[in-house]
């Protein structure tokens, strides 16, 4: 975990929102049939039709902020889930809190 891609990556209102959507999955997603979002994750679609993106679009955005730790992907079928790494938010929330 760089701390400058977690920085490039939060450096993006869409990627902050994609982070405060997955913090509450049930809030703002209807799961996928058998799938609990709180322990799997949200499907990329869902994610891209919440931003009214494109999938290609959103996938980036995902991408980066894969590359940054700040979440997790599983693969199920043929769809990929994501979820908020919580343990690395809350190392950079100390990294923030003791170093600035």
């Amino acid at each position: 975990m760089e701390p400058i891609e977690i920085f490039k990556a939060l450096s993006n209102e869409s990627r902050l929102q994609i982070l405060q959507w997955l913090k509450e999955p049930d809030r703002h997603f209807i799961p996928h049939e058998g799938i609990d979002m709180n322990k799997i994750g949200v499907c990329v679609s869902q994610i891209t039709d919440k931003l009214k993106m494109t999938q290609s679009t959103a996938s980036q955005y995902l991408a980066i902020l894969l590359r940054a730790g700040l979440i997790r992907a599983e693969r199920i079928g043929k769809y990929t889930y994501y979820k908020r790494n919580e343990e690395a938010i809350a190392k950079i929330a100390d990294i923030l809190k003791n170093e600035l």
